[in-house]
């Protein structure tokens, strides 16, 4: 796996390669003291990319904010999670429009780090409470269980909590939702998971409705307050999708 590490202090980075080692093997960790460096990088180390970019928001020069912006639109497919030390709402919910997949503030603990870098590498979202806590859209009932399939396993994944099926959503819908979190335009969503435009769109429709909101930020703000259950399903969902697309037979 390789990991970039962009953070202005190379005390900062050292210890989070520290937090990563264990929990990752082979790891290649890759560091930057600012943006502009980080994207040197990519060019140097081309074609390899970064399966996971972990960013500083108050970075010198091109700030933190427009670093995951960049970064999201040159890999799309690649998720970038916003490091601060500011975790205010509002701080988090421009990091989520930018493009970040999830947000740790710096004040946490190593402990706290350490589960919320397995929970991102196991294809979950971490984000603060001070973002959880507050509601993402107009209150709804509780999910009616949808009845599983004939031979359909119905044990959670990962763990207890509600998974996709709950909400009415689909195995297709989950792969679409799952690349609609990282962030994935329309166009490269139909093409990973060789789908038709329409289609994606379609799904997208449909999978905002099930979480009750109108938003990519929202939608991963909903995801993370639904817990590692559903982001878990969702990760399984769009690997099995994509392997069927591999194999021609989406």
């Amino acid at each position: 796996m390789n990991v970039m590490l962009v953070d202005d202090h190379a005390l900062f980075r050292e210890g989070l390669a520290l937090l990563l080692r264990p929990m990752v093997d082979p790891l290649v960790v890759w560091e930057a003291g600012s943006c502009e460096e980080a994207l040197t990088l990519l060019d140097t180390q081309a074609p390899m990319q970064p399966d996971l970019v972990l960013m500083d928001l108050g970075l010198p020069g091109m700030n933190g904010l427009e670093g995951i912006a960049c970064f999201h639109e040159r890999l799309p497919q690649c998720p970038v999670v916003a490091l601060s030390s500011n975790d205010d709402r509002e701080t988090v919910l421009r990091a989520l429009d930018a493009g970040a997949m999830g947000f740790i503030p710096k004040s946490s603990s190593s402990a706290v780090f350490a589960a919320a870098l397995r929970l991102i590498m196991a294809k979950g979202i971490y984000l603060p409470t001070s973002v959880l806590a507050a509601p993402v859209s107009a209150a709804r009932p509780p999910p009616r269980p949808v009845p599983p399939a004939a031979g359909a396993q119905v044990a959670p994944v990962g763990g207890a909590g509600p998974i996709p099926a709950d909400l009415g959503i689909t195995p297709r819908q989950s792969a679409v939702l799952a690349l609609i979190l990282q962030g994935m335009p329309a166009k490269l969503i139909a093409r990973t998971l060789n789908l038709a435009p329409g289609t994606v769109k379609a799904h997208t429709s449909a999978v905002l409705r099930a979480l009750n909101v109108t938003t990519r930020t929202q939608a991963v703000i909903e995801a993370g307050r639904l817990g590692p259950s559903f982001t878990a399903a969702l990760a399984q969902a769009s690997g099995d999708a994509g392997e069927r697309a591999d194999g021609g037979l989406a």
